[in-house]
């Protein structure tokens, strides 16, 4: 039993081999998969396919990388949206001074657009943050303030002084195939820290393949090889660490059913 926390499945990578790829997932006990948008804009194509297949859930948002196409977008943009009873989350979201692909000024802007539809919604908050740590937690800390809400800190790979931020204000921090990665030391020690009831795990398909699938096209059924290195990380056994992380899925998104922990 896994659930696949974080995945964008409406990406051309898997349109030869949707089906098999389905099956694989299924055969690696995933249950559940977060399809999460990146782009406003193709919201409809995310739709059909959680529409389609029951396990299947999706999120409204637009990805840092995609803000200087969304200047003007409000919070209400994505409030509307996120009516559908199979959006459950807002994001993925956040700041990328990394690649730095949209101005700075522009990414904060519809950032906090999509806090706000957070708070406003009661749905989690899907965060991307790359070489952005500090604005980050301080528009977090800002906005947290004014009105609380929920999150998780998707594909983690920064600071612990981000880590135990997100801890205390309540987020999940979630684990992707680069905890796998021999040069990923530091970040393991972070994960080590984490508690067990604040953990996720995701693969972040078709990106970031997991040892000792590194170097291939990323897909639901590795989240395995993830959830296997965090239990070894954690020092428990592999099914506890299942149960923990689907369970903390389900209490965080809480518009999607368990019901794919027995019914797939």
């Amino acid at each position: 039993m896994l659930v696949d926390s974080h995945c964008h499945l409406t990406y051309d990578d898997f349109e030869e081999d949707f089906e098999e790829m389905i099956e694989r997932a299924k055969e690696n006990g995933v249950t559940t998969m977060l399809n999460v948008g990146n782009n406003i804009g193709e919201i409809s194509a995310q739709l059909e396919m959680a529409e389609k297949y029951p396990f299947i859930y999706t999120s409204v948002g637009v990805h840092p990388h995609n803000a200087e196409e969304y200047p003007n977008i409000t919070a209400q943009d994505f409030i509307e949206a996120a009516q559908h009873k199979k959006i459950v989350g807002i994001g993925e979201c956040g700041l990328d001074y990394y690649y730095d692909y949209s101005p700075r000024d522009v990414q904060i802007k519809v950032f906090k657009e999509q806090i706000k539809a957070a708070q406003e919604t009661g749905l989690p908050l899907i965060i991307h943050t790359r070489d952005a740590d500090e604005d980050t937690i301080n528009i977090l800390d800002e906005m947290y303030k004014q009105k609380p809400f929920l999150g998780e800190i998707h594909c983690f790979s920064s600071s612990k002084k981000l880590a135990d931020f997100a801890l205390s204000i309540g987020f999940y921090i979630s684990a992707s195939g680069i905890i796998t990665f021999n040069k990923s030391g530091d970040l393991r020690d972070i994960f080590a820290d984490v508690p067990l009831e604040r953990l996720l795990v995701e693969t972040d398909s078709p990106f970031l393949a997991p040892v000792p699938q590194r170097g291939h096209r990323n897909e639901p059924s590795y989240v395995l090889h993830t959830a296997e290195k965090l239990a070894q990380i954690k020092g428990i056994s592999f099914d506890k660490l299942a149960e923990a992380t689907s369970d903390n899925f389900y209490k965080l998104f809480r518009k999607a059913s368990d019901k794919g922990r027995y019914e797939y």
